[in-house]
């Protein structure tokens, strides 16, 4: 049992999500693709974008841990994978530098010529990335089959997503607010926190592998 109740199950799972999803990170990226565009324009893409998100979140959450089981993965590698490719997106939050594990560099050049930026790359990869997608899939191996649980997880990643939509409709205020040096200062904050997250990930997963004799 990785957790003992539910104050700390909600607990772990807000705090993983709100690192790896960093609204706060999100509103440079925003102002960079979007800045140019009317405040109209701006609001609809960031509610098109959290609601994409959330949906390919949902999914993964109801059917991710179905589809490691068909592909013949375990959760204890899975955990294992999930807690390095978590580690180096922390690497990079934490020396302030843009994760190659959400967008590389061809990526963000189409991204900038894009029409419309809600679903690439805001959607994906920046809110619903792999390291996103791999923390959910890890957490809600957790809660076990109770159906109390699962709620609180969607819950827990709703509110999430809400701070995503209003980092994103805040975007400009934040930036003139905090300026990049303050957004860097949360980032690097956050990413040690996640780097700790990523190692616990790493180590469950290598003690689960241990006693499975895998």
């Amino acid at each position: 049992m990785l957790f003992p109740n539910m104050q700390e199950f909600v607990f772990s799972t807000f705090l993983t999500l709100l690192v790896v999803m960093d609204p706060i990170g999100l509103a440079p990226a925003f102002i960079a693709l979007a800045g140019q565009r009317n405040q109209l324009e701006r609001n609809f893409i960031a509610r098109k974008a959290v609601l994409v998100a959330g949906s390919i979140i949902l999914l993964f959450l109801l059917g991710g841990q179905a589809l490691i089981t068909y592909l013949g993965i375990s959760l204890e590698a899975f955990r294992v994978a999930g807690g390095v490719l978590l580690f180096l997106i922390a690497l990079d939050m934490v020396f302030a530098r843009e994760s190659s594990a959400k967008e590389n560099e061809d990526e963000k050049k189409e991204a900038l010529e894009r029409q419309d930026i809600s679903v690439f790359p805001l959607a994906i990869p920046l809110i619903a990335g792999p390291g996103t997608l791999a923390s959910v899939m890890i957490l809600s191996s957790a809660h076990r089959g109770q159906v109390l649980d699962l709620l609180a997880m969607v819950l827990v990643i709703a509110v999430v997503l809400g701070l995503c939509y209003l980092a994103l409709r805040l975007s400009s205020q934040i930036s003139r607010l905090i300026g990049r040096t303050g957004v860097n200062v949360v980032t690097r904050v956050l990413g040690v926190l996640l780097a700790a997250l990523a190692v616990q990930y790493v180590s469950d997963g290598l003690l689960g592998l241990v006693k499975t004799g895998v």
